[in-house]
């Protein structure tokens, strides 16, 4: 899958202005991104022969002109623990970045191919940035297009969010959006099949997954779908499921989702999705 190129809109309101990641595919994935802007780059010195290569590898993959990126530091790895959040699996491995500038859902939508299977991703009032993540990592892997967030109510850019999306943050769009219910509207206005996953659904998804354009719609665990969410989709469903626990956490039911809609023979994206 290509780079995510950034295109300009407004920074959620309250978002850091420079945040940490930390663990080897998340830093990697930023070095190697031309989008990203790394201001520090720190290696664990009792490591620092075990990075020097990808680090070497990430950094020769931006093209001609990109940024450059920072000289890595290489402080005892109790030093490097002390600059990240408490708890923080960082693998010997961490670098301080901007943000990315994530592109409006509208500008998503228009650099589509016409006639191609797509996917969208939104997430209604879904807070844990693991989950996020999780679900980011799954919208890469089948090729979706975006994972649509809200402005409140969803976590912003962090190193959790990004080591669990395991590198997807650099792929996978992720556009915030003032209202979700408006977002819904506009992907119906451009042809999507909108989807809302509910356990209480009565049809199936596999039934229901045969559209060109699909936006998926996840709730929180818990709580699901608000009562407006689920209005405006047009269609409910639910992933069949026969055990003894038949409930999933969003990012396990985004998973199965997509590969459903995107994933299976024949109803494959585009790469550069």
């Amino acid at each position: 899958m290509a780079k995510r190129k950034s295109a300009p809109t407004k920074q959620r309101r309250g978002a850091p202005d420079r945040v940490w990641l930390y663990g080897g595919h998340a830093v990697l994935a930023a070095l190697a991104n031309p989008a990203r802007t790394c201001e520090r780059l720190v290696l664990a010195a009792e490591s620092r022969t075990r990075w020097a290569d990808a680090v070497a590898h990430a950094g020769n993959a931006r093209p001609a002109g990109a940024l450059s990126l920072p000289d890595p530091e290489f402080p005892e790895r109790r030093e490097l623990a002390r600059l990240l959040p408490e708890g923080a699996v960082h693998q010997d491995i961490a670098a301080r970045v901007a943000p990315l500038t994530q592109p409006a859902l509208a500008d998503v939508v228009d650099g589509l191919p016409a006639e191609t299977r797509a996917a969208v991703v939104l997430l209604d009032h879904v807070t844990d940035p693991q989950n996020v993540g999780a679900v980011l990592r799954s919208a890469a892997a089948f090729g979706a297009a975006a994972v649509v967030t809200t402005q409140r109510n969803a976590p912003p850019e962090t190193g959790a969010l990004a080591k669990a999306a395991s590198g997807a943050l650099e792929h996978v769009a992720m556009p915030r959006e003032v209202n979700l219910a408006r977002s819904i509207t506009e992907l119906q206005d451009a042809g999507f099949h909108l989807l809302g996953l509910a356990g209480d659904a009565a049809a199936d998804l596999p039934a229901e997954a045969g559209e060109t354009r699909t936006g998926l719609v996840m709730g929180a665990e818990g709580t699901g779908l608000r009562r407006l969410t689920r209005e405006r989709v047009d269609q409910l469903v639910r992933i069949p499921a026969h055990g003894p626990l038949p409930d999933l956490n969003v990012s396990n039911a985004a998973a199965i989702a997509l590969y459903e809609v995107i994933g299976r023979p024949g109803n494959t994206a585009p790469p550069d999705a």
